[in-house]
């Protein structure tokens, strides 16, 4: 666990200081300011109403120089089917967005979340886990977000931002970053590392979101609540090297084997499926994206919950 803690360090440690080497997954304030210039960079401006973050508008009073707008709840990174709330769309619509933004294949993406709290990281998360999975390496995510920007007094524009020519981006989809409901039976089957990101209400049953139809969580899955690893500074809030390391010392998790993060629609484990991918160095963390909104529907799945009465667990087979 040494080892792995002394990686982690250095890796998050490398973040104001990467300009002149590969690109970080997670960059501050300081870092854009130097690199926004830079033809080939794209900053796109995700902001949303989770956690109160803003919207177009808001994007259009003011926003960092340069940068494009792409709502993360309103311009499709995510869709229902089949029932299923927050699955990833069709490897073409994702790439009619992407492209849409006057990004092409080899530019690098900044992606800039409101910053105003832990829920709404989970926007650039999962927008970072869509280009990885459409096989697109060069992005990163403006830690603190746009909230982390405006406390560090850097300059802003106001107006409709960057307009870009459409772009021609093609994506190629790696299998192995989205677990489908098959893989997750079976890692339930077979004693793999199930990681349920939601706040510990939902993952003990106390609570249920109205995607899910069941309380509880997978058999067998371990609790990281995603919202423990960020921390607020003045108005922002940011990832933090300190609690992360913390938090993932307490956990049994093994670094050599797959992982799977889950939470009700994917967006609170694309969080946990960050801070294990990128920061933390796992071999392989895939992202179920059909999440108990999708596990819960059929109600011959197992499910989990807190005996009531009693400190410990207790499978509920229907």
């Amino acid at each position: 666990m040494a080892r792995f803690l002394v990686s982690f360090l250095i890796l998050f440690s490398s973040l104001a200081t990467a300009a002149d080497r590969d690109l970080p997954p997670l960059v501050d304030a300081d870092w854009l300011q130097q690199q926004r210039q830079q033809s080939e960079l794209v900053i796109v401006d995700i902001r949303s109403g989770i956690d109160n973050g803003g919207d177009r508008s808001t994007f259009r009073k003011a926003h960092i120089p340069g940068s494009v707008y792409s709502s993360y709840t309103d311009d499709g990174w995510r869709e229902s089917r089949d029932g299923v709330t927050g699955v990833m769309p069709p490897v073409s619509s994702l790439e009619r967005l992407i492209s849409g933004l006057g990004i092409n294949n080899g530019d690098t993406v900044v992606l800039v979340p409101a910053g105003t709290g832990p829920t709404d990281f989970g926007s650039a998360a999962r927008v970072y886990w869509t280009f990885k999975v459409l096989g697109h390496d060069a992005v990163t995510i403006l830690n603190g977000g746009f909230a982390g920007w405006n406390e560090a007094g850097f300059e802003v524009a106001s107006g409709e931002g960057a307009q870009r020519p459409f772009g021609a981006f093609k994506g190629e989809l790696q299998p192995k970053l989205l677990a489908t409901l098959e893989e997750v039976d079976d890692a339930r089957q077979n004693q793999g590392q199930l990681v349920d990101a939601r706040p510990a209400d939902y993952f003990t049953g106390k609570e249920k979101s109205s995607a899910a139809k069941a309380a509880g969580t997978i058999p067998g899955a371990m609790n990281l609540p995603h919202q423990n690893f960020l921390s607020q500074q003045g108005k922002a809030w940011y990832l933090n090297s300190d609690i992360i390391a913390g938090q993932l010392q307490s956990t049994s998790l093994d670094r050599d084997k797959r992982a799977i993060a889950f939470c009700n629609t994917a967006h609170w484990a694309a969080t946990d499926w960050f801070v294990l991918s990128e920061l933390a160095g796992f071999d392989e963390v895939a992202l179920y994206d059909g999440s108990m909104a999708e596990w819960s529907q059929d109600s011959d799945r197992p499910m989990q919950v807190e005996k009531k009465g009693l400190a410990k667990l207790l499978d509920v087979f229907n």
